[in-house]
């Protein structure tokens, strides 16, 4: 996601040397931080441990992609019939 340690931190609450001991595997997350983070990035608690390869956390948020999705490409839609 192209984010900093420091914009980790600010988005989390999560120290920024705690995220790096984190990284550097000097400290392992607690399950408070492993759902913090899992939940910036979108990601599943099991996809975040290495537990899982499935990404995306729950049924809902497929649904959210997908509107989401669909709401750009009907945009792009109407961009493209403006030009012509």
């Amino acid at each position: 996601m192209d984010m900093r340690q420091i914009d980790v931190s600010e988005k989390t609450g999560i120290d920024q040397r705690t995220l790096s001991n984190y990284e550097t595997g000097k400290t392992s997350p607690d399950s408070f931080a492993i759902i913090t983070l899992a939940n910036l990035f979108g990601v599943s608690t099991d996809y975040l441990l290495g537990v899982s390869d499935t990404r995306i956390a729950t049924t809902k948020e497929i649904l959210q992609r997908v509107e989401k999705l669909q709401n750009e490409l009907d945009e792009l839609i109407d961009t493209i019939k403006k030009l012509y």
